[in-house]
């Protein structure tokens, strides 16, 4: 599986930062996806990011409290850079003790750890305490919304924004399946230690004892996370991720009948994913997988790979995959490692079935004068030729 096949391309040829593909299920003998009683839902594969199956997955729709996702995000970048810390306290203010809606319960003009709202929103998908984060790392909430947006755009979510931390009806509060299985994606990966938090079944807090709403994690012992959401408007929601098999599968449905029915739409998601697909590991972050020829530097060949991890997603049923690397040419020196060279396709029953981008392993700095010279009179007669 690992036998790689290197092509050189056109002059004019552009690697994507990232691609996914959705499986076509029409030409592979595997089951179909079940019938999912949601407006919109998505099944993505953590590792690979292929999609196994969906329904109005880039359609905006309400998030309810699904939106705390993205403020325990920006909170845990914040934390990760330093700005703030788990035991920095938030003052509870007349605006955050006053939001409607699930609450936390906390005490207005106390003083509370953000380790302790983290907690508040994960588990008891506390308003007040999102709102509370909210003013403490950027001064209002409406500051903290503009942060919220910032991250959603790295993050290559297109079809979301962010007007609040709580995800209370507003008519430009918006999200998709695709965008929140993209952000649970970034979570798992970028703060694996803040996610662990989203198994948490129970919290106490002012005397006060609350439960977790996902009802996945009482149920099924594989799933990890991660939060539920709902309003009259939205319905119920449910962003679900479990583990099998060192198989991680990511579940979202939007706009279920009721609580009982989001985890159970969820639960037939992962099962149906579990029991079709499997994912391999092409290869890993650095490894090299072939070699191209690179012009004008002190070395004339340049070893590549992946950037991260690199896996695929196939069916239980199949074993084998073919893959061809296509690497824009020519390339020439100065190339600094990291840089895209080129990207990687993945095919089965000769369907593109995933794209990843091919960068340089290594740098390798201009050459001398006499090789740029002769590689410039090699380059003009390969060009004719």
């Amino acid at each position: 599986m690992r036998n790689f096949t290197l092509t050189l391309i056109g002059l004019f040829f552009s690697a994507p930062l990232f691609a996914t593909t959705n499986l076509d299920f029409s030409n592979m003998p595997i089951a179909k996806p079940p019938e999912v009683a949601a407006n919109a839902y998505i099944l993505q594969d953590f590792h690979s990011g292929q999609i196994l199956a969906g329904h109005n997955i880039d359609t905006p729709v309400e998030p309810a409290s699904l939106t705390k996702m993205m403020t325990i995000y920006v909170l845990d970048v914040e934390l990760a850079r330093g700005t703030l810390s788990p035991d920095t306290t938030a003052l509870i203010s007349e605006h955050a003790w006053r939001t409607e809606g699930s609450r936390m319960f906390l005490d207005l003009g106390t003083e509370v750890p953000l380790k302790d709202l983290q907690l508040g929103v994960i588990i008891q998908s506390g308003n007040d305490a999102s709102v509370a984060i909210a003013e403490r790392v950027a001064g209002t909430e409406a500051a903290f919304a503009e942060m919220m947006n910032y991250q959603a755009n790295l993050l290559g979510m297109k079809n979301s924004h962010f007007t609040n931390a709580t995800g209370l009806p507003d008519p430009q509060h918006y999200t998709t399946a695709h965008d929140m299985a993209t952000l649970a994606r970034a979570m798992i990966k970028n703060f694996p230690e803040s996610y662990t938090m989203y198994q948490q079944k129970e919290f106490f807090y002012n005397n006060i004892k609350q439960h977790n709403r996902n009802l996945l994690l009482y149920r099924d012992p594989t799933v990890d996370g991660i939060k539920t959401g709902h309003t009259s408007s939205a319905g119920y929601c449910l962003v679900a991720s479990a583990v099998r098999d060192n198989m991680r599968l990511i579940a979202v449905v939007l706009g279920t009948e009721s609580d009982s029915a989001r985890a159970e739409q969820a639960q037939t998601l992962l099962n149906y994913g579990f029991r079709t697909f499997k994912t391999q590991e092409l290869a890993q972050k650095n490894q090299i997988i072939n070699e191209a020829e690179i012009w004008k530097g002190q070395k004339n060949k340049l070893a590549i790979g992946f950037a991260d991890d690199a896996y695929v997603t196939i069916p239980q049923s199949k074993s084998t995959i073919e893959t061809a690397i296509s690497v824009k040419s020519p390339l020439i020196a100065p190339i600094e490692a990291g840089t895209p060279v080129g990207v990687m396709q993945v095919k089965l029953n000769n369907e593109v079935i995933s794209e990843l981008p091919v960068v340089a392993l290594e740098t390798i700095p201009q050459g001398s004068l006499w090789r740029r010279f002769i590689d410039s009179i090699k380059l003009f007669f390969k060009t004719i030729i």
